[in-house]
């Protein structure tokens, strides 16, 4: 349920905004700009913020999901054919990335109480128990702070470059920080999988087949995303080009 409501509202939220605002009241653009300029700043102090004291996985995650909502916005408050890309293009690797996330959190299940990992210091020593789920959520976590070159890295670099272009610098700057900030909490995750021992060491269960494809495919993509981006690109362009007339 977490994940489903960490990607299904976004892409029907940001449909929405689309059409409303790039479409109905594009004319206006100066008087709505500003409400989404706001919403985007609060979105992602909020979101950067709050994920900081969290000790739950999941809470964390939604905390993260606050965020990116916020890289989101700046990419409709931008009003131009690159804004719109930018948003196509951060929906769509943003929507592999959590379905990576996620099927890993589901993953990892006690052997003895058979319930799902809950807290971040459940984690600890996972890349000794299962090396190559620790290492896939590693690299999902620093696409989703923009380490380069992973996917995360393109598609928010393409939203601050979208946001420039409209003279949002200042929104842009933050979105950087914001950026800078999450790559602590995201770190703090990756320390306790690979340096952080617990006095009760989580027993997980051994994966089955149908999420060991799902993570494999889809961590495949955040790896390889900068090597030929070009498709996704030419998609969203394309796409941007036909809503906008």
């Amino acid at each position: 349920m977490t994940a489903f409501f960490s990607i299904t509202p976004k892409l029907a939220i940001m449909a929405v905004f689309l059409r409303l605002f790039l479409v109905g009241f594009y004319d206006f653009l100066f008087s709505w700009q500003s409400i989404l300029i706001v919403s985007s700043f609060l979105s992602l102090f909020i979101g950067s913020f709050g994920a900081v004291a969290q000790t739950r996985v999941k809470r964390l995650l939604v905390y993260s999901s606050i965020g990116h909502m916020g890289y989101l916005l700046m990419g409709v408050a931008s009003g131009t054919v690159e804004g719109l890309q930018s948003v196509l293009l951060y929906l769509c690797i943003y929507f592999i990335m959590t379905v990576n996330i996620f099927a890993i959190v589901l993953a990892l299940r006690d052997v003895q109480t058979g319930q799902n990992v809950k807290y971040i210091e459940d984690l600890s020593m996972l890349s000794k128990s299962h090396p190559l789920l620790a290492f896939s959520f590693t690299l999902t976590l620093f696409s989703m702070a923009g380490i380069p070159p992973l996917a995360g890295f393109c598609s928010k670099f393409y939203l601050f470059f979208a946001a420039l272009s409209s003279s949002l610098y200042l929104l842009a700057v933050f979105g950087i920080l914001s950026s800078m900030l999450s790559c602590f909490y995201y770190l703090r995750v990756i320390k306790t999988m690979y340096f952080d021992q617990s006095k009760q060491p989580f027993q997980n269960v051994q994966m089955d087949q149908e999420k060991s494809w799902v993570i494999t495919v889809t961590t495949f993509f955040i790896v390889f995303f900068f090597l030929y981006p070009n498709v996704a690109f030419l998609w969203t362009q394309k796409v941007a080009l036909l809503f906008l007339g």
